[in-house]
């Protein structure tokens, strides 16, 4: 059986876009892999293959999720597999999803952090919804390894809009996750040289290595050891930049990386 999906990394060799995530974007194309629990790998770039991702919602708030379904059901690429109010009742209960649209606060007791966890390891990505009622589980929530944080008082094209690049691997930056990332006490900035960087940002905004070195006139092995470099100071600093995401967030959280405007 494979392993787990690690959201935002790409099963088949990157991301096919290369380039910056935004808001409307449509999902990418995608790749089923053979087996009962089988997970979308994106940014495949198989021809042909246009299975829709798989969305789930955990909210205790049943009008919402109910109102949120029925949008993502419509929604041309992706598929709504269900809602439930519990991480539990969508392991035990669940049909296999990519995506996890997960409400920050429950009322079950459970934390942010461990929710995204066992989604993580149950095999879907993870977009957090929040009413903005607590900044400091806003804060916890984007420490964890999620595609970003929404509010639910956005408008609801903006919301589906956020859930389709989410469900295609890509990072979602709105207001909310740049204020909790610019307000966390807990951040080290971590000390990058001027080339790694460049590298940095060019390779978190969607370009590969080769694309990379083509752009600043260097060998794609030079490419990869400043990344290698990169993911190691993260690392020192107890700060993980295993994927793809990671990276993006820590970039954005440093400041190495531009808050993209929301119009």
């Amino acid at each position: 059986m494979p392993g787990p999906r690690v959201a935002g990394v790409s099963r088949c060799g990157g991301n096919a876009r290369g380039r910056r995530p935004t808001f409307g974007a449509k999902p990418a194309t995608r790749c089923r892999r053979a087996g009962p629990r089988a997970r979308v790998a994106p940014y495949c770039g198989a021809v042909g293959q246009t299975d829709p991702a798989r969305v789930a919602i955990v909210d205790d708030h049943e009008l919402i999720a109910l109102a949120l379904g029925d949008r993502i059901a419509a929604r041309e690429g992706l598929e709504f597999v269900g809602h439930w109010e519990t991480v539990d009742q969508l392991i035990h209960r669940g049909r296999p999803a990519d995506l996890v649209v997960l409400d920050l606060s429950l009322r079950d007791g459970t934390r942010p952090t461990d929710n995204v966890a066992r989604i993580h390891r149950w095999g879907a990505g993870v977009l957090v919804l929040t009413a903005g009622e607590n900044p400091y589980l806003t804060r916890e929530a984007s420490r964890a390894d999620v595609l970003g944080v929404v509010r639910k008082s956005a408008r609801p094209d903006r919301i589906l809009d956020a859930i389709a690049v989410a469900a295609a691997g890509q990072p979602v930056v709105t207001t909310e996750w740049a204020v909790a990332l610019e307000s966390d006490p807990e951040l080290r900035a971590a000390p990058l040289t001027a080339r790694e960087r460049e590298v940095l940002e060019l390779y978190a905004l969607g370009l590969g290595a080769k694309a990379v070195a083509a752009r600043l006139h260097v060998s794609e092995s030079t490419v990869v050891d400043h990344i290698r470099r990169i993911r190691a100071t993260y690392a020192a600093l107890q700060r993980p930049a295993n994927t793809k995401v990671e990276l993006y967030q820590r970039g954005l959280e440093d400041g190495y990386l531009p808050y993209p405007s929301e119009p």
